[in-house]
């Protein structure tokens, strides 16, 4: 296998007795540590009303991260354009670019825009039989989001988020604006010129989150930019999400080919058992996103156990808790190179929640060691 670097992708978890500035604190010492470590790029999510959450604005936690790190790249895995124009969101860039230039990767979503028009998707070019690849990556049925679209609590959200009558522009025109914006050549209808300072000619790497083959993959392929897969938030879907990419990809001023990177949340531990006790909230935690009320502060090992689980329960969070990569160095390592083969990615994005900090800095020194001894 070639060497293929891994990332972090931070959501800025709130433990449970813990707080907001405890999360945050303990964000930019993994960013430091994630640093030390050689790990590639660190990029924090964007989520809102989450109790459990304090990653509300990327280009804010950015700030303060570049500020607290030298070298490591830094980005938003993503930028949520439903709610945002694309000039607020180069300016925002453009800001910290000005400080700390040439480390920034500006990844944007289409979270919280309008509906997308109808997808099309490309076949799969890996094979899935009995829900596993030849390699051996879990494929798990697809799972539906259907009702957290009708979620009060999601419609209040947006309600929120976004001025009274005001409307999201189309997901890829404001894409292409922002990429006018950067360069410089952004002209209105009327042919009117803006500027953006800081922003305009910022070094900042656009990548596009997506995760199927339809509006967001195609978006990222027509327009030669790189393009970040979701395994550990639609599992399902990654396949479909990264061939639909390649098949839409035209080579650009930013490529001369695909260019992948795919997330897989992991728990690494000196044994498996080990990593299993510190991953026990997890199912727990990926429920409370899953029934709409928001992500929990994520629980000890024994307030997780505490919960009664349902039938209903199980299934809402079986395919995220079968892909979670839980348990030594090297078994984990040899999940992520099955994830790495059957998408042919160039990097991987690696997530880790516990509930101690010092756990969650381990877990990501003892996966960055096997890393480098195997690549």
């Amino acid at each position: 296998m070639p060497d293929i670097p891994l990332g972090v992708l931070d959501l800025v978890p709130i433990s449970s007795g813990s707080t907001a500035t405890a999360a945050l604190r303990n964000s930019i010492d993994l960013a430091r540590q994630a640093e030390r470590l050689g790990y590639a790029r660190y990029w924090f999510a964007e989520h809102h009303l989450n109790p459990g959450v304090a990653g509300t604005s990327p280009a804010v936690v950015l700030a303060l991260t570049a500020a607290a790190t030298s070298t490591i790249r830094l980005g938003s895995g993503a930028v949520q354009l439903g709610h945002r124009t694309a000039l607020s969101t180069v300016e925002e860039f453009g800001l910290i670019d000005a400080l700390h230039p040439g480390r920034l990767d500006l990844g944007l979503g289409r979270s919280g825009g309008r509906p997308p028009a109808a997808k099309t998707t490309a076949p799969a070019a890996t094979p899935v039989a009995d829900g596993r690849t030849p390699g051996g990556l879990l494929i798990p049925p697809p799972f539906s989001f259907a009702h957290l679209l009708g979620s009060p609590r999601v419609s209040l959200q947006r309600k929120l988020l976004m001025l009274p009558g005001a409307e999201s522009q189309e997901y890829a025109e404001q894409i292409d604006d922002i990429l006018a914006l950067l360069a410089g050549d952004y002209r209105s209808p009327e042919g009117v010129e803006a500027h953006v300072v800081p922003g305009e000619g910022a070094d900042v790497h656009v990548w596009i989150l997506g995760s199927s083959g339809g509006q967001s993959a195609e978006a990222a392929g027509a327009r030669g930019l790189r393009f970040a897969a979701n395994y550990h938030v639609s599992p399902a879907t990654v396949l479909e999400a990264v061939d639909g990419y390649r098949s839409f990809f035209q080579p650009s001023e930013f490529l001369d080919k695909p260019y992948v990177t795919v997330s897989a949340d992991v728990v690494v531990a000196e044994d498996d058992a080990t990593a299993r006790e510190l991953a026990t909230g997890y199912g727990l935690w990926v429920r409370s996103i899953r029934t709409a009320e928001g992500a929990i502060e994520f629980p000890t090992p024994e307030e997780a156990r505490a919960h009664v689980w349902s039938d209903e329960d199980r299934a809402l969070v079986r395919d995220r808790v079968d892909t979670q990569f839980v348990g030594s160095p090297a078994y984990v390592a040899d999940r992520l190179e099955q994830l790495q083969e059957a998408t042919d990615a160039d990097e991987l994005l690696i997530t880790t929640i516990t509930h101690d900090h010092a756990d969650r800095v381990r877990s990501y020194q003892l996966l960055a060691e096997e890393w480098r001894r195997r690549h």
